[in-house]
């Protein structure tokens, strides 16, 4: 493994995490923080990793995206309890490209992609019921299981990260920890006090 790649580094403790975790080890927090300067956090998953950043989508008009076009720069976090260990990432989004955004929405349950319509992501709704009436709506309109479009108001968002810690549970609270920060040369590293 490429120890001066931290991306690298990253893949092989998902790889542990998802033989380990109980629940979903794609599962991070995200925080955004508004034109305001208020933060918000939130549960998302990562759906997808390349050399250029970590991947998530969601409905371009909900809460998370206002923030996100308001304030571009983010902060995850993986927390794997059941293995002790935990990845901070600092960085800023940007919007995937359709083509990247089509592939993946293609890829989800005929649900999920019919709840991608119905949905106003953050909206207030008057009863439970009008969401229901909405996706069997949507459901008549796109009668063919193969053929459900992405909806304009739906795609991904790119973290390119600036900084990669990773921390590594020990006892007495002598934690390891090791960041990345991003330089025009690459990654350099540095060991941090617990």
């Amino acid at each position: 493994m490429d120890l001066d790649n931290p991306f690298e580094l990253f893949k092989s403790w998902l790889a542990e995490a998802e033989k380990k975790e109980i629940r979903d080890p794609t599962a991070l927090s995200l925080a955004t923080v508004n034109n305001a300067g208020q933060p918000n956090v939130r549960m998302v998953l990562l759906k997808g990793l390349s050399s250029k950043g970590f991947v998530f989508y969601t409905n371009l008009n909900s809460q998370k995206s206002h923030d996100l076009k308001e304030n571009p720069k983010v902060a995850m976090c993986f927390h794997w309890k059941s293995f002790n260990r935990q990845i901070r990432i600092l960085g800023s989004v940007t919007q995937v490209d359709d083509e990247e955004a089509d592939l993946y929405f293609n890829s989800r349950s005929y649900e999920s992609r019919i709840s991608a319509w119905a949905s106003d992501q953050s909206d207030t709704m008057r009863e439970r019921s009008e969401l229901l009436k909405k996706i069997e709506d949507y459901k008549t309109k796109y009668k063919n299981e193969n053929n459900v479009p992405r909806p304009p108001h739906w795609s991904g968002w790119c973290l390119r990260p600036s900084s990669i810690e990773f921390w590594l549970h020990r006892d007495n609270r002598i934690h390891e920890r090791l960041r990345y920060n991003k330089t025009h040369n690459g990654w350099e590293k540095e060991i941090l006090y617990p």
